[in-house]
């Protein structure tokens, strides 16, 4: 039985016609037969007919014919039997043209042309192909949608870099300007307070001179060695001075308790080499408090090299004093 499935043939879906009339073809068929019938019995009827037989006698023109004896009372002789002549039989005469029988005209039924049955593997094969066509032009479509994409993402991404990197290019230049700013307004801050504890402590070192003259001059004369060696010892710049003061400060680090009297103060001898290399630190007059005692002694030891003068040189001893309440 035949598979009613529709068979899809160029894309069409092909479908089975239905069942033609039979009908004209059965009343065709009745009467070929019908006169197939007639021409077998006319054919048979024909050779069952026996030919005549004809005689035929044969008289010499030239023989006389005797006068007939006269007639006598003499017994009458029966009449010889003639002897037939053997005459050859005739050939047969051709059969006779047995006409056609008219078979009536019916009028043809134009049948259906029925579809040619498609190539089933043919088809299936040409399907295929298709389907494999059509996945690579898929695959081809998908490849280079994703390569558009994974470019258009690379692009997107180097540009937000770009912008990323001049923003943060924009962000560390302001730094740097607002840092070389804040050092600036520093070191001028710094500048001016080292000049200002530089000036107190010429202040109070010519205070203290002056004390020690005046008790040099209550005691009558006490201490004149001490008196004239402070008198013949070179003068020490002041702004060199404030300028190692002021670094020392800034390398000392003092956590404990500053609530306390007065302002205490921690006096130090410094041994340097020419290049400003601290070689030796030495502690002259104690603050009172040992930890800050030891916290101006590790901001000296940190400010190695020192600063230099003016000219480039430094003194080879050098005395300097902290105040608590003067860290920065």
């Amino acid at each position: 039985m035949a598979s009613t499935t529709p068979i899809s043939v160029h894309g069409v879906p092909y479908t089975i016609p239905p069942e033609p009339n039979k009908v004209p073809a059965i009343i065709v068929a009745l009467l070929v037969h019908a006169g197939l019938l007639a021409f077998l019995w006319v054919g048979i009827k024909w050779q069952n007919v026996e030919p005549t037989a004809v005689e035929a006698e044969v008289w010499d023109m030239k023989t006389e014919t005797a006068a007939p004896p006269p007639r006598t009372q003499a017994v009458r002789q029966p009449d010889p039997v003639p002897v037939p002549k053997v005459v050859p039989p005739l050939p047969p005469p051709p059969p006779p043209k047995v006409a056609e029988p008219v078979v009536p005209k019916v009028a043809k039924v134009a049948e259906p042309v029925a579809p040619k049955t498609p190539d089933i593997a043919l088809e299936r094969e040409k399907e295929k192909k298709k389907l494999l066509e059509k996945k690579l032009l898929e695959k081809k479509l998908a490849d280079e949608k994703v390569a558009k994409d994974k470019a258009r993402e690379v692009a997107e991404l180097d540009a937000k870099e770009k912008a990323l990197a001049e923003k943060k290019e924009k962000e560390l230049a302001a730094k740097k300007e607002k840092a070389l700013a804040d050092k600036l307004l520093a070191d001028k801050a710094k500048a001016e307070k080292a000049a200002k504890a530089a000036q107190d402590l010429f202040d109070e070192k010519l205070i203290q001179k002056i004390r020690e003259m005046e008790m040099k001059r209550i005691t009558g004369g006490m201490g004149n060695n001490g008196g004239a060696e402070r008198a013949t010892a070179p003068k020490i710049d002041a702004g060199y001075v404030a300028a190692i003061t002021s670094k020392i400060k800034r390398s000392t680090s003092y956590n404990g308790d500053t609530d306390v009297e007065g302002n205490p103060r921690a006096t130090f001898k410094i041994e340097q080499l020419p290049t400003g290399e601290i070689i030796s630190v030495r502690k002259t007059k104690s603050s009172g408090i040992r930890a800050f005692d030891e916290a101006v002694e590790r901001g000296i030891n940190n400010s190695s090299p020192l600063p230099k003068k003016k000219d480039g040189t430094v003194e080879r001893s050098i005395e300097v004093s902290i105040l608590m309440k003067e860290l920065d």
